[in-house]
């Protein structure tokens, strides 16, 4: 018998250990490009640029501040929502919230196949890729979005293959408004800090004008201070992890917030204290390119005005990779090589936040930003349980009642919003001197608003189709995204954009509202009758009898309109036109039969309109118990519904 032979298992031996020496000499010897970057995501929740490297005199963050010591620092950063999970399904896709119908907080959208999460790409590309653990998309991400996105597994020590390249995200959700709200947490998170690490709330010169100067308000600041120093710490630990296993010099990291801070006004608006984050990149000097427009990028301790888009961090992580960028993304890389233009704007918009809808879209230049208020007939502050916890949120509203808020923090309690507003965020950085009636600045408003309008037509922007209809639409269509893409979707967009723009463009536009009821589109219809119903609120004196009698027609005939949307608009504008007899029915049984989302719709007329809700008060009363037993979202309504008998009983009904 032949004795077997090891030489065929030692030239393997030799031939890979000689490969593997090529790999490493070759591209410096060449002159050719480095291995690919491994990439690092420091995400943190609910901070604004209150780092010492932004110049925040109050900030304790070395780390951090080391990190753009070594890398670059955005100025001009911002996130296409003030709230987590729409911002978030921007980030991990390339695309707006609003294009793809993950714009409502807590909502559940369905995508096209052919839209993947980013980080699908780079796996195909070989790259081990982690996250730990923040998934909150809005949607079902497919199962090859991560290698690991949970727990210990979740992080690039744990690659099989130690030369494979790795994209690792890691988020530390400390900072969470929950941690200013919540006094164990804020223990929790805290209790790592030094005495000297402690803020006085006493001696804090940042505080905004729009809150009350108290005790109780300084405490949630100085809190959110104290979070983001152990935030800081956080940070300096992964550093630590990363130098320790000598990758520190291969791997690109990026630092940012998913929005501003977790206080009243900021979180879920859309000002720059809920929008603009802190956004720092470091690049080791083997990846920095040193052509194209961006010549130098990476260049250690540089500061940049470049506007930024949250929805760019997963483009530019394909480029810096050395992939191709699908076409359908809207986000466009910052980094790397072969650059567009840099963005003129970035924009943001702000849906349904839990129980309360308020559509308002963004946008944002270097220097001036305008807002546009689809609904402005609501209030700023609107009663939302989440915020209402918070100390700060108690604190505003004691004071409004008290008639003890200075001027800057009581325009936020006014019982409507402007339609537009304009802002000059160089000289008013905090966005209290509304711009948009002022002649001397028409010009920048009238360019502004066309740069929105266009925005909303090539984005195609689903918040503007009712979100009952959008679930309609999405179980015939299989996805969200084609609503506004299917065969006649460029037209419905169209006319859906005009109809919503013009429902809050006052009694001149009634004669279009009123035409807009033959509209075929049933979102179409609801923006017309919406339109109808906030220039009956408004109560203009500039409507004549014949177009207010035209008005309560259209509105009479759209209680039997075939979408429930439609037809609690039209309850909606007809008790605004002081006929709530015949639209009380038709809201309580959208309440009892509708789709939940519909159902909430509901209930909010119900408590808009106060007292002319009194003579159904024992349906709403029941109506609880139809409520009760329903899933997560189901709660919404409950809230909704409670706010409203509570006021019309003068009760404290518990609201969950």
């Amino acid at each position: 018998m032949q004795r077997p032979t090891c030489r065929p298992a030692i030239e393997s031996i030799v031939t890979a250990w000689a490969l593997a020496m090529l790999c490493i000499t070759a591209p410096a010897a060449r002159g050719e490009a480095p291995p690919r970057p491994n990439i690092l995501w420091l995400s943190c929740e609910d901070i604004s640029p209150h780092l010492g490297c932004y110049g925040d005199p109050h900030a304790i963050t070395p780390h951090v501040d080391q990190l753009a010591h070594e890398g670059v620092r955005y100025t001009h950063a911002f996130t296409t929502a003030g709230v987590c999970a729409p911002c978030r399904s921007g980030i991990i896709t390339g695309l707006y919230q609003t294009t793809l119908g993950t714009h409502h907080m807590r909502c559940t959208a369905t995508l096209p196949d052919f839209i993947k999460p980013f980080p699908v790409y780079l796996r195909r590309a070989g790259y081990y890729c982690t996250n730990k653990s923040k998934t909150d998309y809005q949607f079902k991400h497919p199962r090859e979005t991560w290698d690991a996105a949970k727990g210990k597994k979740a992080h690039w020590r744990k690659r099989p293959n130690k030369d494979q390249p790795f994209f690792a995200v890691f988020n530390f959700t400390g900072c969470h408004e929950s941690g200013i709200a919540n006094l164990s947490k804020y223990r929790s998170v805290t209790s790592i800090l030094t005495p000297g690490q402690r803020q006085d709330a006493a001696k804090l010169t940042t505080f905004p004008p729009y809150y009350p100067d108290t005790p109780v308000t300084r405490e949630d600041w100085k809190r959110n201070y104290e979070l983001i120093t152990a935030m800081d710490a956080w940070v300096g630990d992964l550093i630590g992890q990363l130098k320790d296993d000598g990758l520190y010099e291969n791997t690109i990291i990026f630092f940012w917030s998913d929005h501003g801070i977790g206080l009243p006004r900021a979180k879920r608006w859309l000002y720059d204290s809920g929008t603009h984050i802190p956004l720092i990149v470091r690049i080791p000097q083997q990846y920095r390119a040193a052509k194209g427009p961006a010549p130098n990028q990476g260049r250690p301790g540089s500061v940049t005005d470049q506007l930024v888009s949250s929805i760019d961090l997963g483009p530019t992580v394909l480029r810096l990779a050395g992939l191709d960028i699908p076409e359908h993304v809207q986000g466009q890389p910052f980094l790397g090589r072969d650059l567009g233009r840099p963005r003129k704007f970035v924009y943001g918009a702000r849906d349904r936040m839990d129980e309360r809808y308020d559509i308002i879209r963004m946008v944002r230049g270097k220097r001036f930003k305008y807002i546009r208020n689809y609904e402005p007939l609501k209030t700023f502050y609107q009663y939302m349980n989440t915020p209402e916890k918070g100390a700060t949120m108690r604190e505003l509203r004691r004071l409004h009642e008290k008639r003890k808020l200075s001027p800057e923090a009581e325009q936020f309690f006014a019982g409507r919003k402007p339609v537009e507003e304009l802002y000059d965020c160089q000289a008013d950085p905090h966005e209290l001197n509304n711009l948009a009636a002022d002649k001397n600045y028409h010009s920048r408003l009238v360019s502004m608003r066309a740069v929105h309008r266009k925005w909303v037509r090539e984005t195609g922007d689903l918040g503007l189709v009712p979100e009952g209809i959008i679930t309609e639409r999405t179980r015939t269509l299989g996805n969200s995204y084609a609503i506004l893409r299917q065969e006649g979707g460029k037209q419905i967009n169209l006319l859906l954009s005009d109809m919503a723009a013009k429902a809050s463009s006052g009694h001149k536009a009634l004669s279009d509202l009123i035409e807009g009821f033959s509209a075929t589109d049933a979102a179409v219809r609801y923006w017309a009758a919406t339109g109808i119903g906030n220039v009956a609120f408004a109560k203009s004196a500039a409507v004549s009898a014949t177009l207010k009698n035209k008005s309560r027609q259209v509105a009479t005939r759209g209680l039997d309109d075939r979408s429930a949307a439609v037809r609690i608009a039209s309850a909606r504008a007809l008790c605004h036109l002081g006929q709530p007899g015949p639209a009380l029915p038709v809201l309580i049984n959208e309440l009892k039969t509708a789709n939940q989302w519909e159902r909430l719709q509901a209930a909010i007329v119900l408590d808009e309109i106060d007292e002319q809700a009194r003579p159904v008060l024992e349906q709403m009363r029941v109506g609880l118990e139809y409520q009760q037993g329903f899933n997560s979202n189901g709660k919404y309504r409950v809230r909704v519904m409670n706010r409203a008998l509570n006021e019309l009983e003068g009760t404290n009904r518990k609201v969950n």
